[in-house]
């Protein structure tokens, strides 16, 4: 329906503009005629008919006859015409430059004979009248010719009105058929590319071999590299979907958890039978857990503040080398990680300008992920030189499907062994830093480790 629909307002542009080229010719042609300025008027002046009329002015009555001036014979001359006066009987009075073999008098029947149809030598001959006389002016080699038509209006009207009908007629049928040979040639482009634009706009991303040449191939290369890129996009929004909802799942999961462990002690509290001892134990498992729900509300509102660009920072200059120093031995000061192999390396420490307090929740992140996703014989060297971070290990490194998702918000990867986090420290991290100006690149090859760099300034 598309294809056809095409065809036909491409035929009809066709015969409209054949239409209106017929209506603009004709008046052209009816305003060239009409028009007393056009190049007609240069035509009819310079022709014998004017000349004649003219002529007049040259002559002048001596002695009772009529007499051409010099300026007169001159004129004669240039045209290469000669001139014959004659009285109201027709008889030859005087003329200029007459060849021999002339009739001395005309009679109407004669003068009418070689008006219209010249005489046997094929002269131009042109009347005019003077005073009481007449003269006769021949051009021997007259470029001009004469014809006479005898015009009846009406047919004339009725033969204009029928040609006009059949040139239209024939005109029309002409551009259609045209139209028809090259419209299919031509619309069949555009109706693949309105098919490819709804294939597009239904979700279907399959690309196919452009049989189109000409301007419209590259078009057609440009829409197959467009469903390749929408079919990319379909496919990662599907897996963020996926995992949005399965850290959804586990999010709440996480929350679930500790409130249910705080809802079970809190009725265990309310025994009266327990001692202060555990008392103080439950109440210890309830802080606990209470703690960690708030870790991950935080976690939500500060990387909804970072996605949205409301995250004012408070910087201040600080030695890279002293800063970094301290959140390893922070790190190793934690129960948790107190017989850890951490190394520090510094080598020509810079001085930055840093939010200290996000800057060290971000570098924390890093440090953390380090140990909690090995085991407990990993190494850890933490480097600074200049303004770059270096955080290496020698554990289990990360997957080559996980690499590109690492920094993505709701990610967990898959040699996550701990389902306690939200999933979003690593964007948190990684948003923080380019808060800053700066850049974060992780190399990790499974197996043999993770090198996580921190470059600090732009």
């Amino acid at each position: 329906m598309m294809k056809w629909k095409l065809t036909g307002r491409y035929l009809l542009s066709i015969l409209l503009i054949v239409t209106l080229v017929v209506f603009l010719n004709i008046a052209i042609l009816f305003g060239l005629l009409i028009n007393d300025r056009t190049g007609l008027d240069d035509v009819e002046s310079n022709s014998g008919e004017t000349f004649t009329r003219n002529f007049s002015t040259y002559l002048s009555i001596e002695d009772g006859e009529p007499v051409v001036s010099e300026s007169g014979r001159e004129a004669l001359e240039q045209y290469g015409a000669f001139v014959r006066f004659l009285d109201e009987t027709g008889r030859v009075v005087s003329d200029v430059d007459t060849p021999s073999g002339l009739p001395d008098a005309y009679s109407p029947i004669e003068l009418i004979q070689i008006y219209k149809y010249m005489d046997d030598e094929l002269r131009l001959y042109f009347i005019g009248e003077y005073e009481s006389y007449s003269y006769l002016i021949g051009v021997p080699e007259a470029s001009e010719r004469r014809a006479l038509f005898m015009i009846d209006e009406q047919a004339i009207l009725s033969y204009v009105s029928k040609a006009f009908l059949w040139i239209l007629i024939v005109d029309l049928l002409v551009a259609a058929l045209i139209g028809l040979l090259f419209s299919s040639r031509l619309t069949r482009p555009v109706y693949r590319l309105t098919e490819r634009i709804q294939q597009l706009k239904q979700r279907d991303f399959s690309t196919a071999e452009p049989k189109q040449s000409g301007i419209y191939r590259p078009v057609f290369y440009d829409l197959n590299a467009v469903s390749q890129t929408l079919k990319t996009y379909e496919r990662q929004r599907e897996e963020l979907d996926e995992r949005r909802k399965e850290w959804m799942s586990n999010v709440s999961h996480d929350l679930l958890t500790p409130l249910a462990s705080i809802q079970g002690y809190a009725e265990l509290l309310d025994d009266d039978s327990l001692d202060d001892t555990e008392r103080r134990q439950y109440a210890h498992v309830i802080e606990r857990q209470a703690k960690y729900m708030k870790e991950l509300l935080d976690d939500f509102n500060l990387t909804m503040r970072l996605q949205h660009g409301d995250f004012p920072l408070t910087l201040e200059e600080t030695n890279l080398e002293p800063f970094v120093r301290e959140l390893v031995i922070d790190v190793l000061n934690d129960p948790r990680f107190s017989e850890r192999h951490i190394e520090f390396e510094s080598i020509e420490s810079g001085s930055v300008s840093l939010d200290r307090h996000f800057m060290k929740r971000a570098l924390l992140n890093f440090l953390y992920n380090a140990l909690l996703h090995n085991d407990d014989l990993v190494i850890v060297i933490v480097r600074v030189e200049g303004d770059i971070m270096t955080i290496t290990d020698n554990g289990n490194g990360i997957a080559e499907s996980d690499l590109p998702y690492i920094f993505e918000r709701y990610y967990r990867g898959t040699n996550t062994d701990d389902a306690r986090g939200s999933g979003l420290g690593m964007a948190i991290s990684r948003d923080i830093i380019e808060a800053h100006g700066g850049k974060v690149v992780v190399d990790s090859e499974q197996g043999r480790g993770t090198t996580i760099q921190i470059t600090f300034t732009p």
